[in-house]
C-alpha cells in the first residue's frame, strides 16, 4: 500500500509542458480552450501556488538541522547611589557613579541529534508527495471540466437545432389543419391538437435556448474567455467500445495510476510521519555549540575589556511533559487511522467508478447505433402516417405524434453521442490516464466546417471578461 510516489512529482509539469508545446491546428477547437484554460483557471493557479507553499515548507524544515549563529548586542547604561558612611569606606568611594557598558556575544551551534526536526524534514517530504500528486488530479479535472463545458455547448446546440426543426414542421402541420378546417375537410379539434402541439414544441424550442446560453458560460469561467464560435463534432466519430476492453484491466489502471488515488494514499504517509514526530517528542536532542563573548565599560579606574569563550555539547531530555507527549502519539496514531481508512474508501469509489463509467460507455456504443437506426424508423413511420392522413385512414394526431417521435430521435441520438464522448473521457479521468494526448484525441473528431456560433444576449456583451489577472506577488 506504500508505493512510492516520487517518481510521479513531475507528471503535472509534463501535462503542462505537453499542452505548451503542441500546435493548434485550429483556434477554437478543444485543444485551444484547454491550453486557455490551464493558463487561467483560478482553481488550478491555486494548487500551483498551494504546491510552491508547501515544497516552501520543507527548506524551513531543512534550515533548522543546518548550522545555526545568532549574534546579540547590548548597550547599558546604569547608576548607582552610594548613602552608606563609615571608617571603612574611603571618601573616593562615597558618592553617585555613572557606568556605560557595551557587550557582545555570538554564538553558533550544530544539531547533532534532533529526532523531532529531522520527522519534521520527513513529514514536509511526504507532505509535497501528496501536494505534487493532488495538482495531477485538479489539472486532470480541469481537463474534464473543460471537455464537458465544450461538448455541453455541442449537444444543446444539437437539440436546439432539433427542437427548432420541430417547432417548423409542426407550423407548418397546424397551417395546414388551419387550411383544411376552412374548407370544411376537418374538425375543428384537429387544428386545437395541432396548436397544442406547436405550442409545446415551442415551449421546448425556448428552452433549448436558455440551455443554450447557461452552457457556454460555464466556458467562460473555466477560461476567462469568450469565443466567437467553436469546432463542431463530426458527423462520424470512431463509437468503439473502449481499449482495453476488459473491465478488469481498467480497474487495475486505476489502482495504479489514478492521482485521486495517490492522493488518499500520500495522506497515509503524512500521517505516519506525523506520528513520527509526535514520537520523536520523548526523545533527547543533542547540539555542539560555540560562543564567544566581549564587553567594555567606563567604569572609574578601569580599563580594558572582558572577553570569553565556550566550546562544548549540550543535551536536554524531557523527563515530564504532563502527558501532553503521550497524548499527542494518540492523536497521530488516531489520525493515521484516519488515512488509511479514508484510502480504503477512495479505493472503493474509485473501483466503483471504473467500473461503472465502463459499462455506461461500453453501453453507449450500442446506445449510439440504436438511436441512429431510431431516426430511419421513424422518418419512416412519419411518411407512412403522412400518406394515410392524405387518404383518411390517420387522423392529425397520428401525424403530430410521428413528427415528435422523428424530432426526439434527433435529439435523443445527439445525446447518445455526446454522451459516448464525455463518458470516454469521464472513465480515462477515474483511470488516472486522462492527459494532452487524450485531449488531442478527441480534439481530432471537431471539424471547423460545423463551428458552433456562441452568441451571447445583447445585454451581455458588454460584461467584462473573467480574467485571473497578474499573479499576486509576495510580500518581500
Amino acid at each position: 500500500m506504500a508505493r512510492s510516489t516520487l517518481p510521479r512529482r513531475g507528471r503535472g509539469l509534463a501535462l503542462l509542458a505537453g499542452l505548451a508545446l503542441a500546435g493548434s491546428a485550429q483556434a477554437t477547437d478543444l485543444w485551444t480552450v484547454a491550453r486557455d484554460a490551464l493558463d487561467n483557471d483560478a482553481s488550478l493557479a491555486s494548487a500551483r501556488s498551494g504546491f510552491s507553499a508547501v515544497e516552501a515548507g520543507r527548506d524551513i524544515q531543512r534550515g533548522t538541522l543546518l548550522p545555526q549563529l545568532s549574534a546579540t548586542g547590548s548597550l547599558t547604561h546604569s547608576r548607582t547611589y552610594e548613602t552608606q558612611t563609615g571608617s571603612l569606606i574611603r571618601p573616593e568611594e562615597q558618592g553617585d557613579d555613572d557606568v556605560n557598558r557595551l557587550g557582545l556575544s555570538l554564538e553558533a551551534s550544530q544539531a547533532l541529534f534532533d529526532a523531532t526536526r529531522s520527522a519534521q524534514l520527513a513529514r514536509a517530504e511526504r507532505q509535497i508527495d501528496r501536494e505534487a500528486l493532488s495538482l495531477v488530479a485538479t489539472e486532470q479535472q480541469l481537463l474534464l471540466e473543460v471537455a464537458e463545458a465544450y461538448f455541453e455547448i455541442l449537444r444543446a446546440h444539437d437539440i436546439l437545432s432539433a427542437r427548432r426543426s420541430q417547432e417548423t414542421a409542426i407550423e407548418r402541420q397546424l397551417e395546414q389543419a388551419r387550411e383544411r378546417f376552412e374548407v370544411g375537410l376537418i374538425a375543428i379539434t384537429e387544428v386545437h391538437e395541432a396548436q397544442a402541439s406547436f405550442d409545446l414544441a415551442r415551449a421546448q424550442r425556448i428552452a433549448a435556448e436558455s440551455a443554450m446560453q447557461v452552457s457556454f458560460e460555464a466556458l467562460e469561467r473555466l477560461t476567462g474567455q469568450r469565443y466567437q464560435s467553436i469546432d463542431g463534432l463530426a458527423e462520424e466519430i470512431p463509437i468503439v467500445p473502449p481499449e482495453p476492453v476488459d473491465r478488469a484491466d481498467w480497474v487495475a489502471l486505476a489502482m495504479d495510476n489514478s492521482p485521486v488515488l495517490q492522493v488518499a494514499e500520500a495522506g497515509i504517509e503524512v500521517a505516519r510521519s506525523e506520528l513520527e514526530v509526535s514520537r520523536a517528542g520523548q526523545l533527547p536532542r543533542v547540539e555542539a555549540f560555540a560562543s564567544y563573548d566581549v564587553s567594555d565599560d567606563d567604569r572609574s579606574g578601569v580599563s580594558g575589556y572582558n572577553s570569553g569563550s565556550q566550546l562544548g555539547l549540550r543535551a536536554s531530555m524531557p523527563l515530564y511533559t504532563g502527558g501532553s507527549t503521550q497524548a499527542q502519539i494518540r492523536q497521530s496514531g488516531f489520525a493515521l487511522e484516519v488515512s488509511q481508512y479514508d484510502f480504503e474508501a477512495q479505493r472503493r469509489d474509485t473501483v466503483q467508478q471504473v467500473r461503472s463509467l465502463f459499462t455506461r460507455v461500453s453501453n453507449d456504443v450500442e446506445t449510439v447505433e440504436a438511436r441512429a437506426q431510431a431516426i430511419v424508423s421513424n422518418q419512416s413511420a412519419l411518411e407512412a402516417t403522412r400518406s394515410g392522413y392524405e387518404v383518411g385512414t390517420r387522423n392529425i394526431v397520428d401525424v403530430l405524434n410521428a413528427e415528435r417521435n422523428l424530432f426526439n430521435a434527433i435529439a435523443d441520438h445527439a445525446e447518445a453521442r455526446y454522451d459516448y464522448v464525455l463518458g470516454l473521457l469521464r472513465l480515462q479521468q477515474q483511470a488516472g490516464l486522462l492527459d494532452a494526448a487524450s485531449i488531442q484525441a478527441v480534439n481530432a473528431w471537431l471539424q471547423a466546417d460545423r463551428a458552433v456560433s456562441l452568441e451571447l444576449p445583447a445585454a451581455g456583451n458588454d460584461d467584462p471578461v473573467m480574467n485571473i489577472g497578474e499573479r499576486p506577488q509576495a510580500p518581500s
